[in-house]
């Protein structure tokens, strides 16, 4: 047997950071561009640039990512350090829950799995 599950941040009851989000922000801050970080992701401009609206409103007062227009040489798009900061959180959860689940996994039956929950439930008290 093997556990599988997804980890996502919340804020406000909403949805903050995921794997998608976070792909998004890592591809921005290679790229510089969100429209270079969608197309990457095989997403519409607009389906990014909402995601990256939605969490750093959430992210608010520091946001995750700052946009500058104009066409010139100081234009594009970054990461800011609370966007570096978030990616950086966010992958060490993925790490401890992989390593968390990770003992759990191979169990062969429920039997196994249960032994396997209580003594981690007895080493986490």
């Amino acid at each position: 047997m093997n556990i599988d599950s997804r980890l996502w941040i919340t804020k406000n009851s909403k949805s903050y950071l995921g794997a998608g989000r976070i792909e998004l922000l890592e591809r921005i801050k290679e790229s510089g561009s969100i429209a270079k970080a969608a197309k990457q992701m095989k997403m519409s401009y607009k389906a990014a640039w909402d995601n990256v609206d939605i969490a750093n409103k959430l992210a608010a007062p520091k946001p995750l990512v700052i946009s500058n227009a104009g066409g010139g040489k100081s234009s594009g798009t970054r990461l800011t350090p609370e966007g570096q900061k978030a990616i950086d959180t966010f992958k060490s959860l993925q790490a401890l829950r992989n390593e968390f689940f990770g003992y759990l996994d191979g169990a062969k039956d429920f039997d196994e799995l249960s032994e396997r929950i209580q003594k981690l439930s007895k080493k986490l008290k």
